[in-house]
């Protein structure tokens, strides 16, 4: 399997956790033959609305016109480890790649994860001198034998400590005159922002020659993204959420693709446990009352808390029959 798809343990978690109430659960009542909104950046589900196209666009002529620097910026949730995944996809075998998830690590750790990552070998004792000259040693023998260059994503960028962001700086100095051996994409939060306009990483900034925002979808993105999930997972109906429910999904999710994920999986897991075969309003506001990230106005739900999905869920499993755990597997 192709490393950039590697699900991170997080990640496991965190798809365990949606599996262990919905999988074999409800799949079978909508007629869907997999989980549609699951956590985990699956890129069979992947929807290219037009802020991700264009970030993925820029992303490509960044690297193909060999600039040194580019960075990605958004919301939690709002797609850039899927952007990230889908960009290294589409340059493999183009470039030498390398994706760091989870970098929030000292400047020498970094260095040994890159060059993990791009196969190179070195001492068990190597100090960060003779690193840096393998690493660049690394760089010039593989443009001269291959004619390619390096590309190295560092998703979570806003974790990066700034001792770290300056490291990232010198390492993108072992170029030779004429080409950039190395590139490097920054993946994070709008925090990061605020990291590089500290004064002491103000080099790194200037060098940053290509920037993208990922922004969350509009209201009818919303309606796309999931009649797109939906017919991946097979469905097979027209519309499983009413109107009423799409829209309270948008108000509820502000258009965070992962938010969406969570509020439409709980309320199809409400409107399962009621036997029925679409998503209503109430459904929505059911599973809004049970998300802690959702818009907080909009309801009143929250005051009935009583009525949780999983006690709708467990009543209709008593009940047997039909909705039995049995049959749902």
């Amino acid at each position: 399997m192709n490393r950039y798809w590697q699900i991170t343990m997080e990640d496991r978690a965190r798809e365990s956790a949606i599996q262990l109430r919905s999988n074999g659960i409800y799949n079978h009542h909508f007629g869907l033959r997999s989980v549609p909104f699951g956590l985990t950046p699956d890129t069979r589900f992947l929807y290219e609305h037009a802020s991700f196209r264009e970030a993925l666009n820029t992303l490509i002529i960044a690297v193909r016109s060999g600039e040194g620097f580019s960075k990605v910026t958004g919301e939690v949730g709002t797609g850039k480890t899927m952007l990230c995944r889908r960009f290294l996809n589409l340059i493999e075998g183009e470039f030498v790649t390398a994706f760091i998830p989870n970098p929030y690590l000292e400047p020498m750790t970094l260095l040994l994860a890159i060059a993990d990552e791009i196969g190179l070998r070195y001492p068990d004792h190597v100090n960060q001198h003779q690193l840096l000259k393998s690493l660049n040693y690394f760089l010039v023998e593989t443009f001269d034998r291959q004619r390619k260059s390096v590309v190295v994503c560092l998703d979570e960028a806003h974790a990066l400590p700034i001792e770290t962001l300056e490291a990232l700086r010198l390492l993108s100095n072992l170029d030779t005159e004429r080409r950039k051996l190395l590139q490097i994409v920054l993946f994070g939060q709008p925090e990061l922002n605020d990291h590089l306009d500290q004064p002491v990483v103000r080099q790194l900034k200037q060098r940053i020659s290509f920037s993208s925002v990922l922004t969350p979808l509009t209201f009818v993105q919303t309606q796309a993204y999931v009649q797109h999930r939906l017919k991946v997972a097979e469905y097979q109906g027209r519309y499983l959420l009413t109107r009423r429910a799409q829209r309270l999904l948008y108000r509820a999710s502000g258009g965070i693709p992962r938010l969406i994920n969570i509020l439409t999986h709980k309320a199809l897991a409400a409107a399962y446990g009621e036997g029925l075969r679409y998503v209503g309003e109430r459904h929505m506001r059911l599973a809004a009352a049970d998300t802690e990230a959702a818009k907080p106005h909009l309801f009143w739900a929250r005051q009935h808390r009583w009525r949780t999905i999983a006690g709708v869920i467990a009543a209709a499993s008593a009940l047997g029959g039909a909705f039995t755990l049995g049959t749902m597997m």
